[in-house]
């Protein structure tokens, strides 16, 4: 007798299951088109990026092949091209090949591309500290002591693994400039952090020797 409600009861909840499934088909059916839909368009994206990425690849050394054979028609146009894509790998490697190599001459241009490397294309956190870095180092030659610190601040003040470079970069500025109480700040400052690179403590430590010591 048992079994036989038991085997009632299953075959009345299936029939419910049944009823719930073409009740709910249209559903059901928009819902699995939908989970479809999704899985192809995340795998195609994938696929385009990649594709994109292999594009950008071969066009950048290819770029680059060519500079160095001296076939320098339209490496400008060519270089621009790949920042404007806004790819976070070959953009940057586009625009430091134009400053490395000289192909750009004008500072107004050329923090024009720092600042779209740096509030235009997403950067990785460390990659875009130290584009900021960079920019600092470009600017170091010419900019007031303002200038200067506001460029490099959101690194100094920052936990960035490029932060004591840009604490030396100010330190070496002040000096140059022979502002020397507010270059030994920052070289104090510096012997401060924790897990300083021995190279760069060495740096610092025969600085605050020659230039400071009584």
């Amino acid at each position: 007798m048992d079994e036989e409600i038991e085997i009632i009861n299953t075959n009345t909840r299936i029939e419910k299951f049944k009823n719930f499934l073409i009740s709910k088909r249209k559903q059901l059916i928009t819902f699995v088109l939908l989970i479809i839909l999704l899985l192809i368009s995340f795998f195609g994206y994938k696929e385009f990026n990649s594709r994109s990425k292999e594009k950008l690849a071969n066009k950048f050394n290819l770029i680059v092949i060519n500079f160095e054979n001296g076939q320098k028609q339209n490496i400008n146009e060519n270089l621009i091209e790949i920042i404007s894509t806004k790819d976070k790998t070959y953009a940057p490697l586009a625009f430091f090949y134009l400053l490395d190599n000289d192909l750009i001459s004008s500072k107004d241009d050329i923090n024009s591309y720092f600042d779209f490397l740096i509030n235009e294309i997403g950067l990785d956190k460390e990659i875009k500290n130290l584009t900021i870095y960079k920019k600092g180092l470009f600017n170091s030659d010419f900019a007031d002591e303002n200038q200067l610190l506001n460029i490099l601040n959101p690194v100094i003040k920052s936990e960035s693994i490029w932060k004591p470079q840009s604490m030396y970069l100010m330190a070496e500025y002040y000096l140059a400039k022979n502002q020397k109480q507010k270059s030994k700040d920052f070289f104090d400052q510096l012997m401060k952090i924790e897990n300083l690179s021995p190279k760069l403590k060495l740096e610092v430590q025969k600085r605050l020797r020659s230039e400071f010591s009584d």
